[in-house]
This record gives C-alpha cells, structure tokens and sequence, in this order.
C-alpha cells in the first residue's frame, strides 16, 4: 500500500466513521469511546497517516539519544529553573544506560510540529520526554500515531491513557493550605496560572478542597502564565477586590516571590500582614527576602522515573501506559511565619 499523503478524511472513510471523530481523537477531546479511539490510533498507524510531516517510525533504528523537549517563552527559556533539575535527573538516569539527552525547545513562533518531527526524523532519537503544561494536546496526540515512545511529565491527556510523571500537585496544595489555616487565617487567596495547565488545576483543587473543609469559600485570580511579573499584577488585583487577605498560596514560586513585592511596596509586611506560600521550592525560595515557605518538589526523581519509564517504553513498546504521582513536602520558611 502506498503509505504517503494518507488523510484525515481516508482514515475516517477506513472505520466507517466521520472526519469530526477523527479530529477529536488527534486533539484529545472527549466524546469518543475508548474502544473507537484506540480504533481510530491503530488504523492512523495501519496506513501510514504522518501528521503535515513525514516522520519515519522509531522502531527501526536505535540511536541511543532522547529529545527532553521543553517550552520556551518569549524566545528565552522560563525564568524557573524547574525542568532543568527535572532534565538532570533523567540525563543521570540515561547516561547509566549509555543514552543520552538531545535538548529541544519550542518556542511560540515556529511551527511546533515542523520542528519536533524534523527532530524525530533528522536526529534519531528513540523516544521523547516532553516536560511542562504548556505542550499543546493535539501535538502530543500527532506524536503518538507515529509510534515514538513518549513520557510527558507535569503534564497528562484528559482523553488517552499516555505515560506521565506528576508531582502530588493537589496534596502538597492541600498542606500548603492547611499550614495558613491552621495559623488562624480566615482570607486566603490563590493567585493560579492559566486554569488549563494540569498543574495549576490540580494545585486549586488541593488549595479548594482545604477551604471548604473549614467553611470558607475560595477566593482564586488567574494569570496568563506564572512569572513574576504575573505574581505582582495578580497581588496588586487580589488587595484591591480583597483588602480583608492576610494569606496568599502562589501556585508556583516565582509567582509568589512577584506577589511578595506587590504587598510590600502596597505598605503590607511579610508575614505580620500578609503571609505566602509557594509551591516547586525553586532555588530562588530560600534566599527571597524573607525566605519562602513552599512546597518542594522532588524533580531529580521526577526526571528519573520518567527516563526509566521511557526507556521501558522502548524496549517494551506495548506495555500499558501508566501514571507516576511523585510526593511532596512543604518547607516551612520566614514568609508564614506564626503571627504573635
């Protein structure tokens, strides 16, 4: 069978089923079963489909190499150094295997998936580790129906069961929380990212879900990303619709080292007037002035179990995809610091 230029419309015209069905599965969307998505995903592989790219099939050479594919923002990478810790520990875990890592970053102007498919065919990689919330689902779902192994991590599909490394978002919210509570504080606001990032989602569960408990109701402002400079705009939002706050859980900690600032050039103390928590305990969290208190992140193993994972995934490539939740822990610091 010739295997080019297959299409949407001929891999719907296959199954008997419309191309809308096909297009809900590439882009993760839910209203189709199970059984009909794997349907759809097996006869995409069957005849060859290649999403706008040609990208050959991993499975026919071993290069040893794996592509840590990370987001960049504004031409420059995030100003958290988060996934760099998450890529070390993975580049440990490979390097003991003799694999090794070939970074890639995409960016907001180029074609994301020109750029990635040109990588799988060019430089050979035999599998990918995408990290971050910001990798759109229907480039992963393209990724998938060329058979790549693929492990996201603080990331997941809502839809397809894929292999995905996460931190325990919703616990270590709930605790970050509960430590503001449990001090006697009776406004606490949630200054969030954007509400589709896993992440983010799961950390206002956490943050909700602690409220609720004790009778209050939550009061969240969302940011179209997690910047500092987010975190300052959003606590200069946050003190003007609620003067009564007296705590702040940021959803990460560059946001709430931003918000930090914001309360105090608006004359409020830290943590006498206005206490912070923070959540990923980033190298920037205990030398803030004061020192952050937030929830720590155990990326080395994070990025170790999700090499491990992937290179599972290539020798075993029809093994069950699962998820891995990875504990947290909150480090008490000077920002809520028990009021006398």
């Amino acid at each position: 069978m010739n295997h080019k230029n297959i299409t949407q419309k001929e891999v719907a015209e296959q199954l008997g089923v419309s191309v809308a069905t096909v297009s809900r599965v590439l882009n993760d969307q839910p209203g189709v079963s199970s059984e009909l998505r794997v349907k759809v995903l097996s006869a995409m592989q069957d005849l060859g489909y290649r999403p706008n790219v040609s990208a050959r099939n991993l499975a026919t050479a071993k290069s040893h190499a794996v592509a840590f594919v990370v987001h960049m923002h504004s031409g420059k990478a995030s100003e958290d150094p988060f996934y760099s810790h998450i890529m070390t520990g993975a580049e440990a875990y490979l390097a003991q295997h003799d694999y090794h890592i070939i970074l890639t970053t995409v960016d907001d102007v180029s074609s994301v998936q020109s750029q990635l498919f040109s990588l799988v065919q060019e430089q050979r990689v035999d599998g990918l580790i995408l990290a971050g919330p910001h990798l759109p689902s229907p480039f992963i779902m393209q990724l998938l129906v060329t058979q790549a192994p693929v492990v996201l991590v603080d990331n997941r599909l809502m839809e397809m069961d894929v292999n995905c490394v996460l931190a325990d978002n919703e616990g270590g919210a709930y605790a970050a929380t509960r430590h503001l509570l449990d001090q006697g504080h009776k406004s606490v606001v949630f200054l969030s990212g954007p509400q589709d990032w896993i992440s983010n989602e799961e950390r206002v569960l956490g943050y909700s879900r602690a409220l609720r408990g004790v009778g209050q109701e939550p009061r969240i402002l969302h940011a179209p990303s997690t910047t500092m400079e987010d975190g300052y705009r959003l606590m200069e939002q946050a003190l003007q619709q609620w003067p009564d706050l007296s705590a702040v859980c940021a959803v990460n900690d560059s946001v709430a080292i931003g918000a930090m600032r914001a309360a105090r050039r608006a004359g409020r103390q830290v943590p006498q007037d206005v206490a912070f928590t923070g959540f990923d305990d980033i190298s920037w969290a205990s030398i803030s002035e004061p020192s952050l208190t937030t929830v720590h992140i155990y990326k080395r193993r994070m990025g170790q179990l999700a090499a491990e994972r992937l290179l599972d995934s290539i020798e075993n490539p029809d093994a069950s995809a699962t998820r891995t939740i990875v504990a947290t822990k909150l480090i008490v610091r000077e920002s809520s610091a028990e009021r006398m």
